[in-house]
């Protein structure tokens, strides 16, 4: 019999497929069962990647199964979460953790009071590229961090994507999509953010679809599409931040922080790998940061889930933390809060750095 700790992955849309493609590879970890409310997508994907098929309720009573990973739509991350923890399982959530604070704090609430774990994606962070510019913070290489600038910025999603409309409604804008993958890695690189102001606009009240299969469909805009914020850290360090669905194209980096010795460009934190690129007071140059010998340069959705997973069993902390979701969920409501109350916002809501992977861990392991 296995000893591998038994996964059960409840959503079987585009994402789920990423993640049982590196969840097949990850050595800790075995995916025992899928379930969708669409059993005919529930039941393609268990033939996919040869696992069960079962009925949410069934995966939920299964015993072998001890975490369950939460693909839903956003709108279902909470309900179907607390029916995870109701269960007796730990669940780590795609991002974001959910919809409202209120329903982020009960499943955190919930989870403390069973001992379970909640988990969130993005686990980005764990990439090869941003855990090398984890280190090169840590060792002091720019110095005190003291500044940063985080952009975002395409045309919305409505001329590529087969069914766009989700993304204009609560629970999308380009805060709530992309926001995950560049406040969770700001906060591994600087730490929590203790205050925010922000501008928040709805630009165009509509979008008209020019993807298939719903080319022509005009679809109506109930969030703002274009955001911008200033975030101060707890630790000093002030940072920019610009997130748009309505800009066509732009020259900008992804994130770059900048300290009091140099400057560190940050590869796209919605992927795990990419070249950072350091310039130090030193060298007064621009250096390649070789990511060489370092794991999960490729795809590594599911990292994330496995070390929740390995966490709970070796009674450690996790990494991409119910604790750091919610934090991360705290600042994109307050962006939005300041633009809509003019002011700054003090979070009420902290946590502590995740842990970086150890330097010498091996391509499907966690520790």
């Amino acid at each position: 019999m296995s000893d591998k700790i038994k996964i059960g992955i409840i959503g079987c849309g585009a994402i789920s497929a990423a993640y049982l493609n590196v969840l097949a590879k990850l050595q800790q970890v075995e995916v025992e069962a899928v379930a969708d409310i669409n059993q005919m997508a529930a039941t393609k994907r268990a033939h996919e990647f040869n696992v069960h098929v079962m009925s949410v309720e069934d995966l939920l009573a299964d015993p072998k199964i001890s975490t369950v990973l939460n693909l839903t739509i956003p709108a279902a991350h909470a309900s179907v979460g607390m029916a995870a923890l109701e269960a007796g399982k730990s669940v780590y959530n795609e991002k974001p953790l959910t919809i409202t604070r209120e329903e982020g704090a009960a499943l955190l609430a919930l989870a403390a009071k069973k001992g379970l774990r909640v988990g969130c994606a993005p686990d980005t962070f764990f990439g090869a590229a941003h855990q090398a510019c984890r280190k090169l913070i840590d060792d002091g290489a720019i110095g005190t961090p003291v500044a940063g600038i985080a952009t975002m910025t395409c045309r919305g999603h409505e001329s590529w994507h087969p069914s766009p409309e989700f993304y204009y409604k609560v629970g999308g804008g380009p805060v709530f999509d992309m926001g995950p993958y560049y406040l969770t890695n700001l906060v591994q690189l600087l730490g929590p953010v203790k205050s925010v102001v922000g501008m928040a606009r709805k630009t165009f009240p509509t979008r008209t679809i020019t993807s298939q299969p719903l080319n022509g469909k005009v679809v109506d805009v109930d969030v703002p599409t274009n955001v911008m914020g200033v975030l101060e850290f707890a630790c000093g360090a002030v940072v920019t931040l610009i997130m748009s669905f309505d800009i066509w194209a732009a020259e900008l980096p992804r994130i770059e922080i900048y300290g009091s010795e140099g400057t560190l460009s940050v590869p796209d934190p919605n992927g795990f790998g990419g070249t950072p690129k350091l310039w130090t007071s030193a060298e007064k140059r621009w250096q390649d940061v070789s990511i060489e010998g370092r794991p999960y340069a490729g795809n590594g959705r599911g990292i994330g889930v496995t070390d929740m997973a390995v966490a709970a069993k070796a009674n450690r902390p996790h990494r991409a933390s119910g604790e750091l979701a919610f934090h991360v969920l705290d600042i994109m409501h307050a962006l939005h809060d300041a633009s809509e109350q003019q002011k700054q916002v003090t979070l009420t809501s902290t946590c502590a750095r995740p842990a970086p992977l150890p330097a010498d861990l091996q391509e499907g392991w966690i520790d």
